[in-house]
């Protein structure tokens, strides 16, 4: 399917690996030249390099953290007109709210609220006079089914989700389209993380820790970098003009709900 984005350029930040290579690959196969950004260069070095050389796009990189002033300037600097945004982090720890201050509120509140904000704030005007664009943020499945370890988490990504309910729906006349994608467990280096923290607190096997968490989940497995990719990269794509301001859940149908 021609998505009918070749020769768009976009910004994927947080794509050196895990679900922002996933949907950078995507793009890229979608024929859309790229500004990778990552903090660590020679991952996000090695990726550039692999996507540009299988899909024949250009690919840049920029190796900033993205939640400073210091890191957007540089990477709209590098890339001060994309047609596609997609904004993307990792999440704040784990925890209990007993444990979280001023600063731990505060950090979650910029790495996962204002950065994705201030960063729309900075691409909106020009993709409105250029009449075209799209905003995809990458959030979680703990905005529509909370997770009480994650409450820090909770609460940003909830903030972010509550700023695109209103912009995306001032910007979608000028053809402007910002929407969320919400991942549940995916095969990343992070869940195996979560995967062998609890095969060590249960004094089980990795394999049969996977194995539990496969079984919780309707279809029986964890979602690939690809699949989650795929479907990003259809939200960037030019069918996606009617699909204004929505959460896209992606968790196997762990989330149970009627009405999604």
């Amino acid at each position: 399917m021609d998505l009918g984005i070749k020769g768009k350029r976009a910004i994927v930040c947080a794509s050196s690996k895990g679900l922002g290579r996933g949907v950078a690959e995507k793009l890229a196969e979608a024929g859309v030249d790229l500004t990778l950004n990552a903090r660590t260069e020679a991952t996000l070095r090695a990726t550039a390099n692999e996507i540009a050389d299988k899909y024949g796009v250009k690919v840049q990189i920029v190796a900033e953290d993205v939640t400073t002033e210091t890191g957007r300037n540089a990477l709209l600097k590098a890339e001060p007109q994309p047609d596609i945004l997609v904004n993307n982090a990792g999440g704040p720890p784990a925890g209990n709210w007993s444990e979280w201050g001023e600063e731990e509120w505060l950090k979650a509140i910029n790495n996962n609220m204002l950065t994705p904000i201030l960063l729309m704030n900075a691409i909106l005007p020009g993709m409105i006079e250029r009449r075209w664009g799209r905003v995809l943020n990458i959030t979680s499945g703990s905005v529509k089914s909370p997770i009480s370890s994650l409450g820090l988490s909770n609460a940003a990504r909830n903030g972010l989700t509550g700023f695109v309910a209103g912009t995306s729906r001032q910007v979608a006349k000028h053809g402007v389209i910002i929407n969320n994608i919400l991942p549940g467990s995916h095969d990343t280096d992070r869940t195996k993380g979560f995967l062998e923290r609890t095969a060590q607190a249960k004094g089980i096997s990795i394999e049969a820790a996977r194995a539990e968490a496969y079984a919780e989940n309707p279809a029986g497995r964890y979602g690939t970098a690809e699949e989650f990719g795929a479907a990003a990269a259809f939200l960037c794509s030019q069918y996606s003009g009617f699909i204004v301001g929505q959460n896209l859940l992606l968790d196997g149908g762990a989330y149970n709900s009627t009405q999604g």
